[in-house]
């Protein structure tokens, strides 16, 4: 692990590569019995946790002791990654999976870890939520839907001045234009594409200017089967 994340200009402290073999660990045993990713035992590490922790390498994109809440996380990329190697962030794992929030659990009891919250529900739903609506500098996602569909869960979470930050590939330029026109409607700015390694790997960024119109997001499921799109 150590190795494979230097090589890919990360450097982690001896304690967190720790956590991070432990997670690993876990996610083949329980891999097993349920499913958690189709990825095969031998690349989990590169394409899931490497990958997950490569926007680290960006300066300031993830400031000491940000709030950041995934979206989405499914089996815990990026966010549990990134909460152990990052302890002085606090993390919130959103996940609509009841199963998956159990072996997400199961994986924070083992790290012993104190900065992740984890929590069963839809986008839709605790996006209304006073507790967590606007109330994150990050909210971040993997994966999970093209940008517009991720601004719509994502944005009504971030308070203005915070970030919405996406791990895409290079398909992200064709989803651009609706990006944009959704980002605008929801109180963001413009996507922001950076580079994060050779093959197309990148982060879309969102920056929230302004707060969320209080209709978003809109009720379960209809991000979509009708997400925003620019005007044609």
């Amino acid at each position: 692990m150590k190795q494979l994340l230097e090589k890919n200009g990360l450097f982690i402290d001896a304690a967190a590569i720790v956590r991070l073999e432990k997670y690993l660990e876990l996610l083949i045993a329980w891999n097993r019995q349920m499913d958690l990713t189709s990825v095969p035992d031998h690349e989990m590490a590169e394409r899931h946790f490497v990958d997950s922790l490569l926007p680290l390498t960006i300066e300031n994109l993830f400031p000491e002791k940000c709030t950041l809440i995934d979206v989405g996380t499914g089996a815990g990329f990026p966010g549990l990654v990134l909460a152990a190697a990052r302890p002085d962030m606090q993390v919130t794992l959103l996940e609509a999976q009841q199963k998956r929030c159990t072996f997400l659990k199961a994986v924070c009891d083992a790290l012993q870890l104190e900065n992740v919250t984890i929590i069963h529900d839809r986008a839709e739903t605790l996006g209304r939520n006073d507790a967590h609506r606007e109330m994150y500098i990050r909210a971040v996602a993997r994966a999970v839907a093209p940008m517009n569909v991720l601004c719509e869960y994502l944005l009504p979470f971030v308070q203005p001045g915070g970030m919405a930050v996406c791990w895409k590939g290079p398909q992200v330029e064709q989803e651009k234009a609706d990006g944009n026109a959704a980002a605008r409607k929801l109180g963001g700015s413009d996507i922001v594409v950076l580079p994060v390694q050779q093959g197309g790997h990148v982060v879309a960024c969102v920056e929230k200017t302004e707060k969320t119109l209080p209709q978003y997001p809109r009720k379960n499921g209809i991000p979509t089967k009708r997400p925003l799109k620019a005007d044609k």
